[in-house]
């Protein structure tokens, strides 16, 4: 009888175990999570674009949706656009959908990351007109809790050239 009790609670301790662990996916969604709050940076472009490289640029992220959400919002000095991007779970699968101002919704799915510190969006399909181009890939990486950086990939029409732009992100005091 005592070995029965013992092997039943061995049994529910791993069942419990299993099921409070969290998918790479998960894991990477609450780092992103601890962003949220307000951001501050100057834009570099490669190759340089005069329409965005050397501007100030301002980046809020907010949890939302009872937190299985997190909304990012980007203002670029001297631009009256606001693209906005929603980073979600879908499944098992940290995914984000952005809304460009070029008219378009491209989606993208995260690879798990090796460091625990970088979330790397990998292009999944795009809906919407790519008759202006579309965002590609998104790199998240969290330096501690008032850094982080973003890398920014849009692709020309024809999908042949991509314009990469860098944020080195502060929070805003």
């Amino acid at each position: 009888m005592k070995s029965l009790c013992f092997m039943l609670s061995v049994i529910l301790m791993s069942l419990s175990t299993v099921a409070f662990a969290q998918s790479d996916a998960q894991k990477s969604f609450d780092q992103l999570k601890t962003l949220a709050g307000s951001w501050e940076a100057v834009v570099k472009t490669d190759p340089p674009t005069p329409e965005a490289d050397g501007k100030h640029v301002q980046v809020t992220l907010r949890v939302t949706s009872l937190g299985n959400a997190l909304m990012h919002e980007m203002k670029v000095e001297g631009r009256p656009d606001d693209p906005i991007t929603m980073l979600y779970l879908d499944n098992d699968h940290l995914t984000l959908t952005h809304y460009c101002d070029a008219g378009n919704r491209p989606r993208m799915v995260a690879k798990a990351s090796t460091d625990g510190k970088t979330m790397e969006f990998e292009f999944v399909d795009v809906a919407g007109s790519t008759q202006y181009g579309h965002m590609h890939h998104v790199v998240f990486t969290v330096i501690d809790a008032n850094h982080h950086s973003e890398d920014w990939t849009f692709m020309s029409p024809a999908g042949d050239k991509g314009v990469r732009a860098h944020f080195d992100l502060q929070r805003a005091k």
